[in-house]
């Protein structure tokens, strides 16, 4: 039942489809991505931006290049006739390239400059790294706004819980050089931990085939590629998340727990996630698998919140409470005009509109967790991805960069899927083994052939 609800539409869609079908849709793909990427190099005010974006146009440019010629050349032979060279071509020039460039960059200065176009990292980054020397100072990472002297500005919050500062910890200790300020830059970090998070999960569920779909989605898609060369740890999070849900998918739920609990300990936002896996564990495993589960995240989360709640409460709830909710001393900056924030920009009416349609939302996605609870990997990562780009696009302060979480998920689901149907139906496994349309057989299969 629960492989149902993946839906026809992705399987047909999304997945690799009949011959030449993929192709399709990669041209397609890669040249949205192309015009996205040039829009941003021309337009952008944020100087980071504009660099991954110069990066990407490149990357993306020559991914659509070698898929025409995929589309083209149909008796293509070689490991340059993988869909995997194009996703290969973006990693390399749109990710890893921009990336390099912008740690450079950034050891010229530019940090806490109130001009964009200084930037070569995003404020996030500084801010976590900031939060981290504060943590070995202070005992706390957040800082009372009430006693600085002068009025409270934007730059002064770290709207994040207590695990994030970590990631901000190599720079704290180790910083202060030129090679020292490169190499602990807090986007290696968040970088690592996606990447190691994603091994891990793709390991626990026993390697399965990763379709090129998936990698896309999750990976090469512009929401991914400039999260990852610009700020990061949206991508640590979705890395994170992934490692969480698989563990609750092959049945580890106390080890389930403690993953999500650090998680939603760094990034509230995420705690939804916990709900839909606590549902999955239920689901498999029955109420004393959910009692474990529920125990295990209460106690981790009280435990990493107990020291700074010990040492300043009130800041700790300024920041992580307060001031993402609006209602802090200064007003959250978090204002992309995607659907809740435009319907709440309308007036006071607007804004109980756009909270109506969240809590709507809300008792959607509960009952669809309620009436038909996800049994495997694929359903809850579904549930998940949509739980979370609902919040994006209906919260009246919200982010666009936020939508990279739905995109990552539903990567993930896609791989999660493999693992889910091969569980099913071993003996299929054979001919799965391989991408559809995809690489030499497909197109080889593809072309008219002499009997």
């Amino acid at each position: 039942m629960g492989s149902r609800l993946v839906g026809d539409w992705i399987r047909v869609s999304w997945d690799e489809g009949p011959s030449g079908r993929p192709l399709r849709f990669d041209l397609v793909l890669y040249a949205l991505c192309s015009g996205y990427a040039l829009a941003l190099a021309l337009t952008d005010k944020h100087y980071g931006f504009r660099v991954w974006a110069g990066f990407a146009v490149a990357a993306y440019g020559m991914a659509l290049a070698h898929t025409l010629w995929l589309r083209l050349s149909p008796r293509a032979v070689g490991r340059r006739a993988s869909r995997w060279t194009g996703v290969g071509i973006i990693g390399a020039v749109g990710m890893l390239a921009p990336l390099g460039t912008l740690l450079a960059q950034r050891l010229t200065g530019g940090d806490w400059n109130p001009d964009p176009n200084r930037w070569s990292a995003q404020p996030e980054v500084w801010v976590i790294e900031r939060s981290a020397d504060l943590l070995t100072t202070t005992g706390t990472p957040y800082v009372d706004v009430t006693a600085l002297g002068r009025a409270p500005v934007v730059d002064d919050y770290t709207p994040y819980g207590p695990v994030m500062p970590l990631f901000g910890l190599p720079r704290a200790w180790f910083g202060g050089s030129p090679a020292g300020d490169l190499l602990t830059d807090a986007r290696l970090l968040f970088a690592a931990t996606a990447v190691v998070c994603a091994w891990g999960a793709w390991r626990l569920l026993g390697r399965p085939r990763i379709p090129v779909r998936a990698a896309q989605l999750a990976a090469v898609f512009p929401l991914t590629a400039l999260t990852w060369a610009t700020a990061g740890p949206d991508l640590a999070i979705a890395g994170m998340l992934i490692l969480g849900t698989t563990l609750a998918a092959v049945d580890r739920p106390l080890w389930a727990a403690l993953v999500l609990a650090l998680v939603t300990s760094a990034k509230l936002i995420v705690l939804p996630a916990a709900v839909v896996v606590a549902a999955l564990v239920c689901a498999r495993l029955g109420a004393g698998a959910l009692a474990r589960f529920c125990g295990v995240f209460a106690g981790t989360c009280a435990a990493v919140h107990l020291p700074a709640l010990l040492v300043d409460p009130h800041a700790m709830a300024e920041h992580v409470l307060r001031f993402p909710a609006g209602l802090g001393a200064v007003s959250s900056p978090a204002a992309s005009p995607l659907p809740g924030h435009l319907i709440a920009a309308t007036g006071a009416a607007g804004k109980v509109i756009a909270f109506v349609l969240l809590g709507l939302a809300a008792v959607a996605i509960t009952c669809w967790l309620l009436v038909r609870p996800p049994t495997d990997g694929a359903d809850a990562m579904l549930r998940i991805a949509v739980g979370l780009g609902a919040f994006t696009l209906l919260t009246p302060a919200t982010r666009f960069g936020y939508l990279v979480y739905p995109a990552v998920l539903l990567g993930a689901m896609l791989c999660l899927r493999v693992h889910d149907d091969t569980r099913r139906h071993p003996a299929d496994t054979s001919a799965q083994d391989h991408d559809r349309g995809e690489g030499d057989e497909a197109r080889r299969s593809a072309a008219p052939t002499s009997s």
